[in-house]
């Protein structure tokens, strides 16, 4: 009694101002707690199908945890992008560089979807996909410019990031696919009910090894999604101008394939549990287009305006934004509040500039690892320089 006394006799002597603050703190409290709803069911968009009687479903729930995890790792993603942006101009980071910003809702949607034992390999378009695998901020920005503390010890760079159960992060366009479906072999050879995710561009879908590799999956039947995420640009060139057919989905013929809303996190949550299900229970492999868009340029040499409008970009940012449709959501429907959804944005810009910082001050790998990590606990060997004279070890 005497405590709350002497707390409001401190609000009287602090002014009207002060003693009012506590009371609109306890009001946003108390919508943390009781205003919320716990979950909320939405309509979302039905997926075109190929050879298939039946899709993925054309609602889904929800939960107020994952609204705000959604919405943590989609904005998180989109801060180290511009981040990258920021210190690319700067020339820390230096090479090719290309950034996701704008298809956000597509690695989270999958990663949502799957099991962490489950593999995903992409092709250079990685930094999303390195996080949602569990790579840390400071690992990621670390790794572009070149350090110690990076994801793959600062030798990777943009396009060459792993961690658990992700296999990069490739800069060969195409080349990961027939990797990601030996990847999936080796779930089935060894037996375990495991899947893999085997991303890839419009700009990479005309290869040769693609179409080789459909052949190959649908044969052995492996657990493999094809996925063709579609951001409507390879490199400067429209998919109109580069494809006789922009039905991605259906460029398996014999494979079933869907085409889903890449813009939309729940729309690629609940295609692919889908298609996942469908591999594990043994029907072989599927094919999934994302129709995504990138507001970057292909990489940061490409300014992005020479073969598109800034108008087209404004477009698809003020109605198709995969953060923005998702704050709508959770905020129409009473599962988040604004106040609650700016201070997830405070945190993620802290959690990112302390990062850029960690990735400006670490130190650069010294010269003798150069060698190093070649093979996986491997006996040491020499590695012979950019001279007969000059050997390096390389440890494991």
């Amino acid at each position: 009694m005497r405590k709350m006394l002497l707390a409001a006799l401190s609000r009287v002597l602090q002014g009207p101002a002060a003693a009012a603050r506590p009371v609109s703190r306890v009001v946003v409290a108390s919508r943390n707690y009781a205003d919320f709803a716990s979950e909320a069911t939405f309509d979302i968009k039905k997926c075109d199908l190929h050879r298939l009687e039946e899709g993925p479903p054309v609602t889904a729930v929800l939960t107020r945890e994952e609204g705000l995890h959604y919405y943590k790792t989609m904005q998180t993603i989109r801060r180290m992008e511009l981040k990258s942006d920021q210190l690319y101009k700067q020339k820390i980071i230096r090479g090719f560089c290309h950034l996701y910003d704008g298809q956000e809702a597509c690695c989270v949607g999958l990663e949502a979807a799957i099991k962490p034992t489950d593999h995903l390999i992409t092709a250079y378009r990685a930094h999303g996909y390195a996080y949602t695998r569990g790579t840390s901020v400071r690992e990621i920005l670390a790794e572009l410019t070149g350090r110690k503390g990076g994801c793959a010890k600062g030798k990777g760079g943009s396009m060459h990031m792993y961690a658990q159960n992700f296999y990069g992060g490739n800069g060969i366009v195409g080349a990961q696919v027939p990797l990601g479906a030996g990847i999936a072999l080796a779930c089935k050879y060894f037996g375990k009910d495991e899947i893999c995710l085997t991303l890839y561009g419009d700009g990479a879908a005309n290869q040769g090894q693609i179409f080789e590799t459909y052949n190959m999956a649908a044969l052995w039947k492996l657990p493999c999604i094809f996925i063709c995420e579609n951001n409507r640009y390879g490199m400067g060139t429209s998919v109109e101008r580069a494809a006789a057919s922009t039905d991605y989905y259906k460029r398996g013929d014999y494979i079933p394939g869907i085409r889903v809303d890449g813009m939309d996190i729940l729309c690629v949550r609940e295609a692919t549990k889908f298609a996942a299900e469908h591999c594990r229970s043994g029907k072989g492999p599927i094919l999934m287009e994302l129709q995504t868009y990138r507001y970057h340029g292909h990489s940061m040499s490409d300014p992005g305006i020479s073969y598109r409008t800034r108008e087209e970009i404004q477009e698809v940012r003020s109605k198709s934004d995969p953060i923005t449709l998702l704050k709508d959501r959770m905020l129409n429907n009473s599962l988040s509040s604004v106040e609650e959804l700016k201070e997830i944005d405070v945190e993620v810009r802290k959690e990112i500039e302390e990062a850029a910082q960690f990735a400006t001050t670490d130190p650069e790998p010294p010269l003798e690892e150069l060698g190093n990590h070649i093979y996986k606990n491997e006996p040491p060997f020499e590695v012979r320089g950019p001279s007969q004279w000059i050997k390096y070890k390389s440890v494991g």
